[in-house]
């Protein structure tokens, strides 16, 4: 189950942040108070879908809510691709990708994605950099982090506990995507069980 913060509500529907949390305030846009949030206000997909119907605005990027988004962080464009053909959209994949840490958390922040594949090729600094912020912020603590290890440089000296599963070269893409459905189905399981713990 999909919730987005005030932040995002905003920016799907072209209003400021306050006038958001406005709705909530107000009764008008259905969700729940997240302890600790800078913003606050989250709500659950279906429930910003029925109040964006009920008040004109156009879903956009809602329709394709159902597919999961997967934020590719490399440079190896051979490994983009590979990666693609495994998760496709025809899986309910929607993959975006980024080529350093700028370009990751900008991506980040504007799509929110179920799961984040990190190339430590890129430099191990950043890509503990990445996990670090992915860890660390409120709005991405639950984003499922795995990192690729080129081949003798596994997760040895790398902070595996910001990590949710990690592969070494030689590796399948298969079996990376294999892994990214089981993980995302797993979360969105818990999510599930959160929510309606709340209503």
């Amino acid at each position: 189950m999909k919730v987005f913060t005030v932040k995002q509500i905003a920016k799907i529907c072209k209003v400021d942040p306050q006038m958001v949390v406005k709705w909530f305030r107000q009764g008008r846009l259905s969700g729940h108070l997240t302890p600790g949030s800078k913003d606050g206000y989250r709500a659950p997909r279906e429930y910003l879908i029925k109040f964006m119907k009920e008040h004109g605005f156009p879903l956009g990027e809602l329709e394709n809510g159902d597919m999961m988004v997967v934020l590719i962080i490399t440079q190896n464009q051979v490994m983009i691709s590979h990666l693609r053909q495994e998760l496709s959209p025809e899986r309910s994949f929607n993959i975006v990708t980024a080529v350093d840490c700028f370009e990751a958390g900008v991506m980040a922040e504007h799509f929110h994605p179920d799961c984040v594949i990190i190339d430590c090729q890129i430099g191990k600094k950043e890509a503990m950099m990445i996990c670090r912020y992915l860890t660390r912020s409120p709005d991405f603590k639950d984003v499922i982090r795995i990192a690729l290890f080129p081949e003798n440089d596994g997760p040895v000296s790398f902070e595996t506990t910001m990590l949710n599963d990690s592969f070494t070269e030689p590796f399948e893409a298969v079996h990376v995507a294999e892994r990214v459905h089981s993980l995302i189905e797993t979360k969105r399981k818990i999510l599930v069980g959160e929510e309606m713990g709340k209503y």
